[in-house]
């Protein structure tokens, strides 16, 4: 099997059909970066977007990177744009069930983070966590999910998302002040519900 950089050429040269095999190569690489992403329902089509990214420009690719690392770009710039594409409207905090505002109260009450942990269910916790995912802004979204569930570098971080680190570092603060606020928020919501 011949390298990336042989089948690049080739596929630059007209030889098109030699893509499949780049394909078949970092396909398993590219799903797993868009399966942390995206939903379930939409990994298919956004690693096919990455793809044909890929393929759109090729010709720009400066080598001067491994194709892996390159196609890691393109694949969290494609999520980036498919979470603007599909941005939900807000979902309201209503649409959780009992269970999870209940875990959600009793996590904000918690005192100390060994106590938070101590209560959360983890099931419950993924839940909550994807409904106030929801609410940020895809950038907010996408560099929370890589800095602090992917656990990446902010060096990495601002790589993968073509930003500087500073640019991230100020986006990872902003968006854990609105989760704090959409928290608290719904925690106030709750109480004021409960004493009325």
């Amino acid at each position: 099997m011949s390298d990336d950089a042989e089948i690049i050429e080739r596929v630059l040269h007209g030889e098109i059909d030699r893509f499949a095999e780049l394909i078949a190569r970092h396909r398993q690489h590219v799903l797993k970066i868009v399966s942390g992403h995206v939903p379930a329902d939409h990994v298919a089509e956004v690693a096919h977007d990455v793809f044909v990214r890929a393929y759109r420009s090729l010709s720009r690719f400066s080598r001067q990177v491994p194709l892996e690392h390159w196609l890691s770009r393109l694949a969290v710039r494609t999520c980036y744009d498919f979470w603007r594409a599909h941005r939900r409207a807000d979902v309201p905090m209503s649409t959780l069930t009992a269970d999870q505002a209940g875990w959600l109260d009793q996590a904000l009450a918690a005192e100390s983070d060994e106590q938070f942990r101590d209560q959360a269910d983890r099931r419950e916790l993924l839940e909550v966590l994807d409904w106030a995912l929801a609410q940020l802004s895809p950038e907010s979204r996408l560099v929370l999910t890589l800095v602090y569930l992917e656990n990446r570098s902010i060096r990495e971080a601002a790589d993968l998302l073509g930003w500087s680190m500073v640019n991230v570092k100020v986006r990872c603060h902003r968006a854990r002040q609105k989760l704090r606020t959409l928290f608290l928020q719904e925690w106030e919501r709750q109480h004021h519900d409960r004493t009325s």
